[in-house]
């Protein structure tokens, strides 16, 4: 059943989450358990964040460098959410006041900037320290070598049986992953204040597709995501604005964003901007339920959440509602980007003049769109995947019950792999350049 875990299924998942490789024994083993089982997350460290490699380019504009000023300086200051209008409600359809669509943090000044400096930011005028390359013998022995990540995966399988049970409320279904950067000169956070940015990376799949053994292949329709208030809300009273960064790439785009990157300004001198940390990876679906959408998720790494997916609010299970902004209507000072997303007339009018409408996944499709997630008190899977009328009516697979399959074969998927070290098999990162999952401060 769905969703079962037994302790004879977590007593296997350790055995095989200690091991970077599986046996063919081991993999036969693995496709007889039940969907839902999770496997145990090892203790996991996080080394210094290496240097980014020599050559990458910048293809377009990053969240940071196109805020303004008073939304986002020295990469800490939370983006301000207090004039929002109509913002929906994660329990109800009636807009919500102004006064209730901010949740502000605890800020924490930057050390540099309370000793003077001016900002950590990179100047427009900065001169650029050029990334050390990574000997070739090096990148040979990383286990995962450039060549083969990007496009080397098979893991995606079309199969019409389940393109045929799919209920229509699921509008997208694919990976999800989860990373955070630390603040500028900061490796290794030791709390959500070191953070300087969220990240979420979707992969979509196409709604027929079921998991099999390997990595994931570039199908060069990835996107990135970016989050200023660094944490993911977990109350309905918790209403954040998120980006559409970069959409449509391939994940040598994505690669090049995640990784480190040193830069000299004239205050501070040399400054390093360390990696993207991994802190969780696992599957999602946009799912309908009438007048709302939600992006749910179900973790697949790692195997059980620690503190910091907890302090990040990201749990084994989760959902947000979600709400598209009309980039044709006013926003909250310092709480947009100076350029909207550029939607077709059809999708504008799609709006019908309204501030909000439901997302919907191909507004995804464009770059800089923005939209909020709210979040759940409880059952928040639950409200995203109740089942709706029309395909009860055609005998279709339940929301719920079709993610839970999807994530049942990822963890198998992750398990016949490189267990937590498959976020950089998939992504095409090299596992020394990066820091390892983070589930401790």
């Amino acid at each position: 059943m769905a969703g079962t875990r037994s302790s004879a299924r977590k007593a296997a998942s350790a055995a095989a989450s200690s091991s970077p490789t599986s046996s063919p024994s081991q993999s036969a083993a693995g496709k007889d358990s039940a969907p839902g089982s999770k496997r145990k997350g090892g203790p996991t460290t996080s080394p210094q964040a290496k240097r980014g490699r020599k050559g990458g380019k910048k293809e377009q504009a990053t969240i940071e460098d196109t805020l303004p000023n008073q939304a986002i300086e020295d990469e800490s200051k939370d983006t301000e959410m207090k004039d929002e209008p109509e913002a929906p409600s994660a329990e109800s359809h009636e807009p919500a006041s102004a006064e209730d669509v901010s949740t502000e943090k605890p800020k924490q000044e930057d050390s540099a900037t309370a000793n003077g400096e001016t900002s950590e930011e990179k100047p427009q005028d900065a001169t650029a320290i050029e990334p050390q390359q990574m000997p070739e013998a090096d990148a040979k022995q990383n286990g995962t070598e450039e060549a083969n990540q990007s496009t080397g995966g098979d893991a995606v399988e079309e199969s019409p049986k389940r393109e045929e049970s799919t209920p229509s409320s699921i509008l997208e279904k694919g990976i999800i992953y989860f990373f955070f950067r630390g603040r500028v000169g900061i490796n290794e956070p030791s709390d959500v204040n070191d953070i300087a940015r969220s990240y979420i990376i979707l992969r979509p799949l196409p709604h027929g597709a079921k998991l099999g053994d390997g990595p994931i292949g570039d199908a060069g329709h990835n996107r990135m995501l970016a989050l200023p208030k660094k944490v993911l809300p977990v109350s309905p009273k918790d209403r954040f604005m998120t980006f559409v960064e970069k959409t449509n790439v391939t994940m040598e785009e994505i690669k090049n964003s995640l990784s480190a990157s040193d830069y000299m300004t004239k205050t501070a001198g040399s400054r390093h901007t360390p990696a993207a940390a991994p802190i969780g990876e696992g599957v999602y679906a946009i799912t309908s339920t009438g007048r709302e959408t939600h992006l749910a998720y179900i973790l697949t790494i790692p195997g059980e959440v620690s503190e910091v997916q907890d302090d990040v609010g990201l749990r084994q299970r989760g959902s947000f509602v979600t709400s598209a902004k009309n980039p044709e209507t006013a926003a909250p000072a310092g709480a947009s980007l100076p350029k909207g997303a550029e939607y077709p007339k059809e999708i504008l009018d799609e709006f019908r003049g309204r501030g909000w409408m439901p997302l919907e996944p191909k507004l995804l499709d464009y770059e800089n769109t923005q939209f909020l997630i709210i979040g759940h008190n409880d059952d928040a899977l639950e409200k995203a995947t109740v089942p709706q009328p029309d395909d009860e009516k055609q005998d279709k697979q339940e929301p719920k019950e079709e993610l839970e399959k999807l994530e049942h074969e990822d963890e198998l998927r992750v398990e016949h792999l490189k267990g937590d070290d498959t976020v950089f098999e998939d992504l095409g990162l090299s596992s020394k350049e990066y820091p390892k999952l983070q589930t401790t401060w």
